[in-house]
């Protein structure tokens, strides 16, 4: 089925091919110049360091909804092996089998296509391959991913601590939660909108926890319009479900990863961060977010650290 009108029309005001050349693979990472990078080095005031990852374990996210996206399955192949012989030093080695978006990830501009159409007009068919991964547009070409974070806590700026499941956030909140965090949103941000949602997982709702808000189709238009060089929330889908437009499914995902060329990630736990944000009133911070390198990876396990 063909996307709606509805959606080209939305296409058409966020789209940014050809906006830094037409071989150009890395899309809104290159809003994160020198200067964006020295101002968000000023963020640093007190040292104070946040891991924004859940933990990679074989009972994680993942329930067997979205085939493939396994958890991780991690095994010890190597256990107090004395290398040269007895007596010498002994080593320990493991390897692990997952789904590269199991947990808490980034999406590559490789992740969702429609009607053959990648970021900067590269196609689908051609650019990924089942024996290669992305030949084209690769998480790998993503080399840092480090800049000012902020916070947009549209939960708590609605007095709620979790928002409702198929609740839309919207352009509207996303501004409501500027104001309450005293934050202005710049060129070259990663913005990062709490739902509350994951504390469903953290409290061991699993289930649950996939049956929640996300955002709403408008979004797209309110990170192009401030230049965002990236988003994440707490949640699995990102984007509310069902989908706002009859049966098109995924078009916040066609909309950023496609048309924009910007990464989005999930499963971002923003608990503690948010605690501390609340407590001190500052909502912006720098944020390293780097991509782990796998050549060809259409996504991207990530450690975000944010550090106030």
């Amino acid at each position: 089925m063909p996307m709606p009108a509805e959606f080209h029309e939305l296409a058409a005001r966020v789209n940014n091919w050809g906006r830094w050349g037409d071989g150009d693979q890395l899309g809104t990472m290159n809003l994160i110049t020198d200067e964006v990078v020295r101002a968000a080095a000023a963020c640093v005031r007190t040292g104070k360091r946040f891991s924004l990852a859940v933990e990679l374990r074989e009972d994680g996210i993942q329930n067997g909804v979205i085939p493939g996206r396994d958890n991780p399955r991690r095994t010890t192949f190597l256990v107090n092996h004395e290398v040269f012989g007895p007596g010498t030093v002994a080593t320990s080695d493991d390897a692990v089998v997952m789904g590269l978006q199991a947990g808490t990830h980034w999406d590559g501009l490789t992740h969702a296509s429609y009607d053959d159409r990648l970021y900067n007009g590269f196609s689908a068919r051609k650019s990924v391959t089942a024996e290669a991964g992305a030949v084209e547009l690769g998480i790998q070409n993503v080399k840092t991913l480090v800049t000012r974070g902020v916070l947009l806590d549209v939960a708590r700026a609605k007095g709620v601590d979790i928002l409702a499941p198929e609740y839309a956030v919207t352009p509207e909140d996303l501004d409501a939660a500027e104001e309450f965090g005293g934050v202005r949103v710049r060129a070259g941000d990663v913005v990062l909108v709490r739902t509350g949602q994951i504390a469903k997982y953290l409290a061991g709702d699993r289930d649950g926890y996939f049956y929640g808000p996300g955002l709403s189709v408008r979004c797209p238009a309110w990170f192009h319009a401030r230049d965002v060089a990236a988003v994440a929330n707490d949640t699995v889908v990102f984007e509310v479900f069902p989908p706002e437009i009859e049966d098109c499914f995924m078009a916040v995902h066609a909309l950023h990863l496609v048309e924009m060329g910007m990464l989005q990630g999930q499963n971002w736990n923003l608990e503690e961060l948010s605690e501390d944000c609340a407590a001190d009133g500052v909502y912006a911070f720098l944020l390293d977010a780097s991509p782990q390198p796998f050549a060809g990876g259409v996504g991207t396990p990530v450690n975000p650290v944010a550090i106030k």
